[in-house]
């Protein structure tokens, strides 16, 4: 296998899906609609595989792709580590130490390779994890620390692993669950900067991901339970063997990086021994030395090392090792002419690496020519390092030698020089970045490039770790209020920086930190209305992340700060938009905002709104018919339409979206389904407007997905249903929550009898929602109830006891999971087990609280989509019992079966038996199959004498045995 094959670590089965598809040359347009995913999550998952397989563009992925395909499955799962640095040069000794380092990989969850600076440390890991790969069947990624900032530890194994915070899952809760899913192995190199922060984070993950290793290298051990620490000494000095060829590790690695510059390079054994001992064996001072033997000899060389451990000369105690690995740097630096010193401390201000563009930044006459030759100088003397890549070449110092670099750029006194124009490089690169973004193109690899480096300029130019560290701030308007950071003559650019990191943050589904640069741009802001607009961003990543309450407050923060600038336009928007979530999403909020408050609200935006301003008022609208009612999340259907209708003329696809929701929502509630099905069919034309990059855009996607599957549900329309929720489901924003997503899929599969199905999607669903620490999720009881109906009808009464168990655990409290907003789930659950049993004195209690002189069939107590179910299996109980007013039950129940494809086939289906008519039960067989209901359809066939053993066999193939209550029904 190829070394780029073996980069396929960590690949999901998606990606492994969308590989294979760019293996076929198909577009990103075709691979969503086959794989039933956005063209935006294709394109996600197109550049995390570039990222993983380290080639430059679609074509060299599409050529990789039959070398992976052909791979065994256990092979393409196992064996594969993500992002292992590319080895350049040859692995020289250290067998003893990489057999240590599996020992101890194979006994322990978290070990440790512990040395000085220089000593090999990270090659030494990449060999053990490439040696050790096979042992984890779900792969591994290889993170390195040096470039990663306190608080962005979980952003920089996400990104390699293509993992992203999505509406209602953190960052850190999704890394787990997919750290969780199985053996796999985690290797963290250079984490001595970030020792606290580190072990916090890997306590975490071992306590979430039972079969997770984690492989560490550090300058000390990170003092966590359970630790083994593997010792990196320097290589040896000591001869590997007899004869006259013999040497030691150290020798062979100075002879073979030596014969690198200079392929003639001979020296006496004993003066290569002799360097290498002088160097204490350390095998970054020896690479450094190797590099000048093609210009100095081996004994200048020699000449030059003596000279500068004579200036280095004391003690030879512990830090011997340290004296000599900065002596040979201190030399080599000597060596430079000022041209090339001058390179190197300015370059070392990138803490990512850099390209030829970024070192033309911070050089003073940006003269590309100059700037090109002087990083190859410093490339072919080893202060440097080259990698090509899908973004081209790159050029990065090792952490040692940076580290000297800064320490030279200090005393030169060019600094705060050098910051300026790193933090102008920083703010360019970022808003060139939020047009690829835009555009659609493939931008998500050259964001995590640079992102270290542009979240250090931010950090370093504002002077506090708010703009640089998620959740550093305070509250909503935490950070000093406008205009309070940036220092002299960068306030402007830091601000410009702050706003585009909350953007690609944000498309980058780094939804905290986007917040929280959003908010620190608000401090950085010159302006109040800069800032208000600032907050307002933030507040639309809260709730594009589904974190409403947050959202509400910094709306109102928002509003405060455009009153200060004198902006009612956006005054009005802030505080409509704050009223019109509170009601809406009042489910999201501890404590529901009280009305009277939502009402004040809306007469101070509509009192700020100008006269001719469309937009905010249309916000106005929205808001007044959503907070019209006490009752909350209930808008007014009139002033719905009237709001509708103000959003259209502001033609603003995210305002036509929310006021569609409120007509859908109405129109649900009044119990037009089928139009409230065909109005969501608009919202889904709608996210073709909303842009994915936008916060603004993201709480509608979200709820588009959510509602336009639950009205499908709710309408019987069961292939629509499922077409919408597997597009959520592999959607950037909507799937974020893989509870929430498993959960659309549950009650169509169940109702269309695809029942194994459905238990793999419940299984992931509950696992999902426990490892998200079982959040409130009283919407996820139809779901739940869906389980218990599929358990019920194949007759396992051990699992429909264990979801009703389940559903009783969603409500707390003790509440009785058959009363209350669960009355019409329960009803038709119980009904329709008890009817497939022959029970049908048990399915005439469980529905005895559904009466149709008292009620119309919406008037159910409900949890959406399962009312218009009850009803019509309500008649159809009333059939088989014969109750005297089955006939009246059956009209009473009609509208629901206009408004519902599965109650019509049930309502047909009992009319047949009512009245002994195969046209009306012929009409509910076409009924079934227009929505693949599996198993009615079969439970129907069974009452036609002619085509009852078709019925019968179709029913065992769904592992269910024919229902008691047809046997004896059949009509001729």
């Amino acid at each position: 296998m190829n070394v780029a094959v073996t980069r396929a670590a960590g690949m999901s089965q998606r990606e492994a899906e969308v590989l294979q598809a760019v293996g076929g040359h198909l577009s990103n347009a075709q691979i969503a609609s086959q794989l039933y995913i956005s063209v935006r999550t294709v394109e996600s998952h197109v550049s995390s595989l570039l990222r993983k397989f380290g080639v430059p563009d679609r074509r060299a992925l599409a050529d990789l792709a039959p070398a992976v395909a052909a791979m065994p499955p256990t092979e393409a799962a196992a064996g594969l580590v993500a992002a292992l640095p590319t080895a350049r040069t040859s692995f020289i000794g250290r067998d003893r130490e990489q057999a240590a380092v599996l020992a101890a990989l194979a006994g322990s969850r978290v070990v440790s390779l512990v040395g000085p600076g220089g000593v090999g440390k990270t090659r030494l890991a990449a060999k053990a994890a490439e040696a050790a790969a096979t042992q984890y069947p779900f792969g591994g990624v290889f993170v390195d620390l040096v470039p990663v900032r306190e608080g962005f530890v979980t952003q920089a194994v996400a990104a390699l692993l293509g993992v992203t915070e999505r509406p209602g899952r953190s960052l850190d809760a999704a890394l787990h669950e997919y750290l969780a899913r199985g053996r796999s192995l985690l290797v963290l190199d250079n984490c001595e900067h970030l020792l606290a922060v580190v072990a916090a984070f890997i306590e975490k993950l071992l306590a979430d991901c039972a079969d997770l290793t984690i492989l560490v290298t550090s300058r000390e051990r990170l003092a966590v339970p359970g630790e083994r620490t593997v010792a990196v000494p320097p290589l040896s000095l000591v001869a590997n063997g007899t004869g006259g060829t013999a040497c030691s590790e150290a020798e062979s690695l100075f002879v073979d990086r030596a014969r690198a510059s200079d392929p003639d390079f001979a020296a006496a054994p004993a003066v290569v021994a002799e360097v290498c001992g002088r160097l204490d064996g350390v095998p970054l001072a020896i690479e450094l030395a190797a590099a000048r033997s093609a210009s100095l000899g081996v004994d200048g060389l020699l000449a030059g090392l003596d000279d500068h451990l004579r200036l280095l000369a004391g003690s030879r105690g512990p830090h011997e090792r340290h004296r000599s690995l900065r002596a040979v740097i201190d030399w080599s630096h000597d060596l430079l002419d000022d041209d090339e010193r001058a390179m190197f401390r300015r370059v070392g201000a990138f803490i990512g690496g850099f390209d030829l563009d970024a070192a033309v930044a911070v050089w003073p006459d940006s003269n590309r020519g100059t700037v090109a030759d002087l990083v190859g100088r410093l490339t072919d003397k080893s202060l440097l390092t080259h990698r090509l890549g899908p973004e081209g070449s790159r050029w990065q110092m090792l952490e040692t030698i940076r580290a000297y670099a800064l320490d030279r750029l200090a005393a030169s006194g060019e600094e705060d020089t050098v910051r300026v124009a790193h933090l102008t490089w920083a703010q360019a690169i970022s808003g060139d970045l939020e047009h690829r973004a835009e555009a659609d193109q493939q931008w998500r690899a050259a964001f995590d490039t640079v992102a270290d480096d542009l979240r250090a300029a931010l950090a370093n130019a504002s002077g506090t770790g708010a703009a640089g560290r998620p959740g550093a701030g305070g509250g909503p308007g935490a950070g000093g209020g406008p205009g309070t950071g940036g220092g002299p003559g960068t306030g402007g650019v830091s601000h410009r920086l702050a706003r585009s990191l909350g953007h690609l943050a944000y498309a980058r589904r780094f939804m905290v930190e986007s917040r929280e640069h959003y908010q620190a741009a608000a401090a950085l802001a010159a302006e109040p209305i800069e800032a208000a607009c600032d907050l307002r961003a933030a507040a639309d990543v809260a709730m594009a992340a589904g974190h409403v309450p947050v959202a509400f407050d910094l709306l109102l923060a928002s509003a405060e700060l455009a009153e200060a600038a004198g902006d009612n336009s956006a005054r009005t928007v802030a505080l409509a938009y704050a009223a019109t979530i509170a009601d809406r999403f009042a489910a999201d909020f501890p404590q529901e905002v009280p009305h009277q408050r939502l009402r004040q609200l809306l007469d101070e935006a509509a009192g700020s709104c100008p006269a001719d301003d469309a937009v905010g008022a249309a916000y106005v609208r929205v808001a007044d018919a959503w907070t019209a009612q006490p009752e909350k999340t209930v808008p007014d259907p009139a002033l719905s339409s009237d709001a509708l209708a103000a959003a259209r003329r502001a033609d603003d696809p995210v305002l036509i979206s929310g006021a569609l929701d409120a007509v859908v929502v109405g129109l649900d509630a009044g119990g037009r389904i089928r139009d409230a099905h065909q109005a969501n069919k608009e919202r889904v034309k709608l996210l073709e407007r909303l842009p994915r990059h936008d916060p603004h855009s993201g709480a509608e996607i979200f709820d588009t997905f959510h509602m336009v599957t639950a009205i499908a549900v709710t309408a019987g329309d069961l292939p629509d249903a499922l077409s919408s929720a597997r597009m959520a489901q592999g959607d950037d924003i909507a799937g974020g929550q893989p509870h929430v997503a498993a959960s659309k899929l549950i009650l169509p599969l169940v109702l269309q009898g695809r029942f194994d199905e459905a238990f793999t999607q419940a299984a992931v669903m509950w696992e999902a929602w426990r490892l998200a620490g079982r959040p409130p999720a009283r919407w996820m009881g139809s779901a739940t109830y869906g389980m218990v109906l599929a358990h019920g009808l194949r007759g396992d009464d051990n699992g429909r006891a264990e979801w009703l168990d389940r559903v009783r655990e969603l409500i707390g409290n003790g509440t009785d999971p058959v009363s209350g907003t669960y009355l019409a789930a329960a009803a038709f659950t119980q009904a329709r087990i008890c009817l497939h049993d022959g029970r049908i004195d048990a399915a005439v209690a469980a529905t005895a609280d559904l009466r149709p002189e008292a009620q119309t069939w919406y008037d159910v107590p409900h949890w959406h989509s399962l009312r218009p179910y009850a009803w019509a299996v309500t008649a159809e109980v009333a059939v088989v019992a014969r109750l005297p007013d089955a006939a009246s039950r059956l009209v009473a129940a009609a509208p629901a079966g206009d408004e519902n494809y599965w109650a019509a086939a049930c309502l047909s289906r009992a009319a047949g038996r009512l009245h002994g008519d195969r046209g009306a039960l012929e009409a509910s067989l076409a009924g079934w199959e227009r929505i693949d209901a599996r198993f009615e359809r079969a439970c129907t066939l069974m009452l036609l004498e002619d085509r009852a053993g078709e019925g019968t066999a179709e029913l065992r193939a769904l592992g269910c045995a024919p229902p008691a209550a047809l046997r004896t029904e059949v009509a001729n």
